[in-house]
């Protein structure tokens, strides 16, 4: 199909704001308007990348084909039905709902209705990740680090994803990934994690053992003082270091008794251009072709993200109610 998608944005926030910019940008999309809840950021956003604002999302969607949700995750579910039930294929920013409930709705209504429904795991298109997909074989055991600082204020808001955890704000990332590499059912999870700043958890650990024997030690915090993305991928012969933020990485693989350090191929791409990019290519394939192609972070992916994280997440306040942290937490917030 030789044509553009006419695409929207509903919701022009900070990443909001970098759709609406990369969809004009791409000569495969037709940029036909935003909306946000705040007027005023909305035309801002309209403004800069030369586009409409619409006064309701359906007036919107009536002319659009496929749209992009980046709201807080509580108002996804809400948001993203009555677009469903239009027949809009959309990608909606991770998690992809705030319950497990809630995205099981969603990923029923995306195949009820033919319609693409993607969720946006960024992560799976940092550079590195096309390395990881073919050179692992046994991974045995998995360590990942996601730190960042704590997000700023907004207007009459919680900071930008502290609606929800730190589990399902940051660490869910890794959780997909994870599950897409060990391609295993998960048979035990132990988990711990404190809320800092917010009435949520803002640091978290869990170890998450496979049925395939495979464990994964996974640690999120948003109260760090600096943003670091790493993971290490061990196999029987060989693990795989990946630094996410600097798109760098190394395979060490053992040769003659001794370790051997190799640095890892890595051309370095904008992620979440490559995302929208590949968002637009399946839509119009689903619209010429009438059948959904095969999606990197399908909605039955993020969902099988999601109920991990939710696992993980009532780990937490098991252990914190066993040990009777609870109280001393709700102190240590209002201190803040």
């Amino acid at each position: 199909m030789n044509r553009k998608l006419k695409v929207g944005v509903v919701g022009v926030g900070a990443l909001g704001r970098h759709h609406t910019r990369l969809y004009r940008e791409s000569s495969n999309a037709d940029l036909i308007g935003v909306y946000d809840a705040n007027l005023e950021t909305a035309q801002k956003i309209a403004n800069e990348f030369e586009t409409k604002v619409f006064a309701s999302i359906e007036e919107l969607a009536e002319e659009c084909e496929g749209l992009s949700i980046a709201v807080p995750a509580t108002l996804h579910h809400k948001i993203a039905v009555p677009l469903l039930k239009m027949k809009k294929h959309i990608l909606i920013e991770k998690p992809l709902a705030a319950t497990v409930q809630e995205a099981g709705e969603l990923v029923a209504l995306a195949e009820e209705n033919s319609v693409v429904l993607e969720v946006g795991h960024t992560e799976r298109y940092n550079p590195a990740m096309s390395f990881i997909d073919s050179n692992i074989a046994d991974v045995r055991f998995i360590e990942a680090r996601r730190l960042a600082p704590y997000p700023p204020q907004r207007p009459g808001s919680y900071p930008r994803g502290t609606e929800v955890g730190v589990v399902t704000d940051l660490m869910i990332h890794d959780l997909e990934i994870i599950l897409h590499i060990v391609k295993s059912n998960v048979e035990k999870v132990e988990a711990a994690g404190i809320p800092v700043l917010s009435e949520t958890e803002d640091i978290a650990n869990a170890r998450i053992t496979f049925k395939n024997g495979c464990v994964a030690n996974v640690t999120a915090s948003r109260v760090y003082d600096r943003s670091l993305r790493r993971m290490l991928i061990y196999q029987s012969d060989a693990y795989i270091a990946l630094d996410y933020n600097d798109i760098t990485g190394y395979v060490c693989t053992k040769e003659d008794g001794a370790i051997v350090k190799n640095i890892v191929p890595v051309i370095d791409r904008n992620a979440l251009q490559d995302e929208l990019e590949n968002f637009i290519k399946n839509a119009l394939t689903a619209i010429e072709t009438g059948e959904i192609p095969e999606l990197k972070v399908s909605g039955k992916k993020g969902l099988e993200a999601l109920r991990l994280a939710v696992k993980i997440t009532e780990e937490i306040h098991k252990h914190n109610s066993n040990y009777k942290l609870n109280d001393s937490m709700k102190s240590s917030i209002s201190y803040f």
